[in-house]
């Protein structure tokens, strides 16, 4: 999340007045920070955590709203203040050895944790990646209450059911949300998030309306109507949005941005050498959004219901979406510039890199742009592939606006290109994002990886992390190429494609995927006959559609016979060819297992095991309905495994493998 400005935030009616000079920030300044260079490349993940709150008398788990008080204490922690960390802005930093850094999150019940210092590429910084997870984990459960602790899973079982599933309770009431299900008071309190929550609210017209579907089991009723809505209900206009028809028949339904912005991820940032190797590092990783997806499904709940799907990404992109019904081309165009056909939480839209190997066929969806903003992006140097990525960023309008940042000159402001991102690209929650350096820091380009969701334990969520940092040192060094339509990434021009797939329960083994065949660039004889890399291919290339197939996920991690080398066979290859000690090399042997093994179905996703837990509950009656007494075991089971325990009993040997 970052660290959060402070100031006067507009409402929507006055917002939507000064869009245009939000977006002309960010043109402003492109030509001072297109050319910077950074030697290193350097990477860092992003943990979130859920803090529960357990009531042992009555056996009940809750989501603590305590968020601000247990970043004061961290804050207040002399040891991490010393070492230069803690939470930034809210205690002097000193440089030391660097402890993990804290930041809010916009569930006042979530806690985001990064290295206290970016990773290096250096073996010793890999393989000190789930110490630090452990460590963050540690820290913060020292600094809450003895009944909270803090868990990494996507979504809280029990979040916006009927009754108490917050610690302390609030009733669903508030007016920045409207919600049925979850209060305002469940929102980080810091400003830019109730006014986020009522300004998506107010541009789209309507509450958001999440409709999930959920997992027929022999007692769940037949049509399954939410038994959870109020159609009675009568505080607020949009109260009406039930009675028009926004639950769907067969779905769970969710109506508050807290459904979606509440859910935890596992975010993976590189720090590219410049913005050619981070343009192409954004290509290449775009294809693997829905298959690292799928792979790391663990959301099989919502609202209390097991849910016909496994992962997260819908619920979030329908918690976002402020399209108006103009814009998603419900009503004739009258009031908006354009149809735009989805959320602003979704997939990526385009390529962006300019290498050789991107056919302009690659890039097959008719990109809605804001065509002004195109051009003016060209006329300030930027090339004409790139003008089209943030032209299309630019077609959705900002969201949240400081009347003090709009009131200084841009040359006075450290954050201008940011205020541009911040409130159109960083809106703009797509599976991958290029971010543009900082003004006035050292930070170089970047890319962030975001689709993976949080995985239960340190050891899954390190795992996931290096396999994807590896696969980054294979691509660019092999100079390896992904790429496939972006249609075929991209759902909502082709609804049964990879994004889409990925949604499906027990997609890692059930479905396949779209994925390139050959990985490797061209090659050509040299001179002594052997067969090395060639810069472009020779002739006519091949139809696209020549170029990928349909594969199952066990096939493009482990590989398929001689017909495709799969993506651990390579990052083994890869070792091969640097020096790697055997020690080091056994290390990372143990991370590239679990994913190879989640792959081909050994080790069950997240999703498998916590829907197999609730299903073979006791109180579990087989109508889809998680209760309290489910949900307070299932988070009882989350956190023992975050903390390595119960392993010696078996809790987790399909999820984890077997304690040797």
């Amino acid at each position: 999340m970052g660290l959060l400005a402070l100031g006067t935030p507009l409402a929507w009616d006055e917002a939507k007045k000064h869009a245009d000079q939000v977006r002309d920030l960010g043109i402003k300044i492109w030509n001072k920070y297109r050319k910077n260079e950074r030697d290193v490349l350097l990477w860092g993940d992003e943990i979130e955590y859920l803090v529960v709150s357990y009531d042992e008398e009555t056996k009940n788990a809750c989501l603590s709203l305590r968020q601000a008080e247990i970043l004061a204490e961290l804050a207040n922690d002399e040891n991490l203040r010393k070492a230069g960390d803690g939470v930034p802005d809210q205690g002097p930093a000193h440089v030391s050895e660097p402890l993990p850094t804290f930041h809010p999150e916009f569930g006042r019940f979530m806690l985001e944790a990064t290295p206290g210092a970016p990773f290096g590429l250096t073996w010793k910084d890999l393989l000190a990646v789930e110490g630090n997870m452990r460590l963050r984990r540690t820290i913060a459960k020292e600094h809450m209450a003895e009944n909270e602790a803090p868990i990494t899973l996507p979504s809280f079982p029990i979040l916006g059911t009927k009754g108490v599933f917050t610690q302390p309770y609030y009733p669903p009431t508030g007016s920045k949300s409207r919600s049925q299900f979850i209060p305002d008071e469940a929102i980080n309190p810091h400003i830019r998030f109730p006014t986020l929550a009522a300004n998506i609210r107010s541009r789209r017209g309507m509450k958001v309306a999440i409709n999930m579907p959920v997992f027929y089991d022999e007692n769940t009723p037949r049509p399954f109507n939410d038994p959870t809505i109020d159609y009675d209900r009568h505080l607020y206009p949009e109260d009406d949005d039930v009675r028009n028809g926004a639950a769907k028949e067969g779905h769970i339904y969710m109506d508050a941005m807290g459904f979606g912005m509440g859910c935890c991820c596992l975010q993976i940032t590189f720090q590219a050498k410049n913005i050619t190797e981070a343009r192409r590092l954004y290509d290449q990783l775009c294809p693997l959004g829905p298959i690292m997806l799928a792979l790391t499904a663990a959301s099989p709940i919502f609202k209390g219901f097991l849910a016909d799907v496994d992962v997260r990404w819908n619920v979030i992109s329908g918690a976002v979406d402020d399209r108006t019904e103009e814009e998603k081309g419900l009503k004739p165009q009258k009031d908006n510039r354009y149809v735009i056909p989805k959320s602003r939480y979704d997939s990526v839209s385009t390529y962006i890199s300019q290498d050789p190997g991107l056919r302009s066929e690659y890039n097959d969806l008719d990109l809605v742009i804001d065509k002004g903003i195109k051009q003016r992006l060209v006329d300030n140097g930027m090339d004409e592939r790139l003008a089209t990525h943030f032209a299309h960023l630019f077609i959705r309008d900002p969201l949240v606006i400081f009347q003090e940042t709009l009131d200084e000159p841009p040359d006075d402001k450290a954050d201008h290109f940011e205020l541009a991102c911040k409130n159109i690209q960083s809106t703009n929650w797509q599976h991958m994002r290029f971010k543009p350096p900082p003004p006035g820091g050292n930070i170089g380009w970047r890319v962030e990886f975001r689709s993976m969701e949080i995985q239960v334990t340190d050891h899954e969520n390190a795992a996931f992390a290096i396999f994807i940092v590896l696969l980054t040192r294979a691509i660019l060094s092999y100079g390896l190429n992904f790429y496939i339509p972006i249609s075929k990434v991209e759902p909502p021009y082709q609804v049964d494609e990879n994004m889409a797939t990925a949604h499906h329960r027990d997609a890692v083994l059930t479905k396949k995927f779209w994925f390139r065949k050959n990985l490797f660039p061209p090659r050509k004889p040299a001179s002594d006959g052997s067969q090395t890399p060639a810069p472009s291919c020779p002739g006519t290339p091949p139809p696209v559609e020549d170029e990928y197939t349909l594969m199952a996920i066990d096939e493009i991690m482990n590989g398929r016979q001689e017909e495709f080398v799969g993506l651990i066979p390579l990052i083994e290859s890869y070792l091969n060819t640097v020096n790697v000690d055997v020690v080091t090399r056994c290390e990372l042997a143990r991370y590239l297992s679990l994913v190879s093994k989640r792959a081909s179905g050994e080790l069950q996703t997240g999703a498998t095991w916590i829907r197999e837990f609730v299903r073979n509950h006791s109180n579990y009656k087989k109508d889809s309905v998680v209760s309290k007494s489910i949900n307070y075991d299932l988070i009882k089971a989350v956190e023992a495994l975050g903390n390595g325990q119960g392993r010696e009993a078996g809790l987790g040997d399909k999820l984890l493998g077997k304690v040797n």
